[in-house]
């Protein structure tokens, strides 16, 4: 019953009924179809909603949205590349290589890929253009570049994570930032090993002198102190996540009325903007938990966990399928949606094997590490791809087909990344254990 939920689920997806209100309708149908009677779901609905979101660990996901927005809508994002191309863009690539960095030093202020890659895209790819880079390296930097903004924390997809597995989220952000800013300096490798291959694909652009470097860095002080705050405010207990969120809000909010020139109409933008991204990830969350409602009646993440343990297949093994599921539910869904989807079924089965002889809050913070990489790459590659999409909209004269092309070398980064995360875990708990 359990897999024909998921069956009935997909199909739901292909004809594009939003994923939160099919995932409600199938854990309801569910539901009422295994227990056979309408009352008992009647009995859960009443508790369902509050339930979910009297969790005061959610107010983060608004607090870091609107933080986001703040910045989108301060020109913090300008101040980010200028400071980044002040240093690396006169060298061949350098300005695909700025707009990767901006696209990092931006997710550590926003938490959304989305956003990311809709806001470096506007300010970037004009310039981009302008120095005759080619459609498909500026496109595809710029969408992976984008999958940045939930790779660097703060990220919303790792608070659902934090929630959903009731680990800290102070020491997931932590975790995640070694292995985010290896994934960007992947990215700028790829830019390197392009414009090596083909100089005319991302030809130099101007040297800037010292003065405006140090002018650049100042500007982008304020943004770099707003990270520093989030980060170390949560880690070193001086603030929870929901207080350390709040000031990152309030302190992005003054920031880009200060620097960014940001009046009436973009508070107002910020506002129902946030409130809008987070209506839909708490409808999301509603159906995902009436959906795991009627899974845990079938009692299939159990079974199927009692199932893996007892195969005799090595936890190796396992985590690779697990991986490569993600990879292929990427094709059909967003990363909030795998996560929500996923993590009820596949975190009992990780937990119940074996990895380097790890501690069950170690497992826990790599095998949410390694997820968060892994839906990332479901942002870029076809046929979803929301990232390449949102770029390829902003750049109208490259064809979808050369942005997909340009996207491929970034996969192989990534590939490469997981790879190196899956048997070396201690890239992620390395920050985690010196700090803790």
């Amino acid at each position: 019953m359990g897999f024909a939920m998921f069956g009935i689920l997909m199909a739901l997806l292909v004809v594009r009924i939003p994923i939160g209100i099919a995932m409600f309708m199938v854990g309801a149908g569910g539901y009422v179809y295994i227990v056979g009677d309408t009352l008992p779901l009647l009995n859960s609905l009443k508790n369902l909603a509050y339930a979910r979101l009297s969790n005061y660990d959610l107010v983060v996901i608004p607090l870091f949205l609107l933080m986001g927005q703040f910045a989108t809508h301060g020109g913090l994002s300008k101040a980010l590349f200028r400071f980044v191309s002040a240093f690396l863009g006169h060298r061949k690539g350098g300005v695909a290589i700025a707009a990767i960095g901006a696209c990092a030093g931006f997710g550590a202020i926003c938490g959304s890929s989305l956003a990311t890659a809709a806001t470096m895209g506007q300010v970037t790819l004009p310039e981009l253009k302008r120095y005759g880079y080619s459609g498909a390296l500026s496109t595809g930097a710029l969408a992976a570049g984008g999958t940045l903004g939930i790779m660097i924390p703060p990220s919303v997809p790792l608070v659902i994570y934090a929630i959903l597995t009731q680990e800290s989220i102070g020491k997931l952000f932590m975790a995640a930032v070694l292995p985010g800013i290896i994934a960007m300096l992947g990215y700028m490798i790829v830019v390197r090993i392009i414009v090596t291959l083909n100089p005319a694909a991302g030809p130099a652009g101007p040297a800037t002198n010292w003065q405006e470097k140090l002018m650049s860095f100042i500007a982008v002080l304020p943004v770099l102190l707003v990270f520093v705050i989030v980060i170390v405010g949560i880690y070193g207990g001086w603030a929870n996540p929901t207080e350390a969120a709040a000031v990152g809000a309030a302190a992005c909010g003054i920031l880009a009325v200060i620097t960014g020139g940001m009046r009436f109409e973009g508070l107002m933008e910020s506002i129902v903007g946030t409130a809008q991204t987070t209506a839909m990830i708490f409808l999301v969350l509603l159906g995902a938990d009436m959906l795991n409602t009627a899974l845990a009646v079938s009692q299939m993440p159990t079974e199927l966990a009692t199932w893996v343990r007892n195969s005799g297949m090595s936890p190796m093994l396992v985590m690779v399928m697990i991986l490569l599921i993600y990879v292929l539910l990427g094709c059909v869904m967003d990363s909030l949606a795998m996560i929500l989807l996923t993590i009820p079924i596949f975190y009992p089965m990780v937990m119940g094997l074996d990895f380097y002889g790890m501690p069950p809050t170690d497992k826990s913070i790599w095998f949410g590490i390694l997820a968060l990489m892994v839906v990332e790459i479901g942002l870029v590659h076809p046929p979803v791809g929301m990232n390449v999409y949102i770029i390829n909209r902003l750049a109208k004269d490259v064809p979808l087909v050369e942005t997909f092309k340009g996207v491929m070398p970034f996969l192989l980064s990534d590939f490469m990344r997981i790879a190196l995360l899956l048997f070396f875990p201690i890239i992620s708990l390395y920050l985690v254990h010196t700090f803790q």
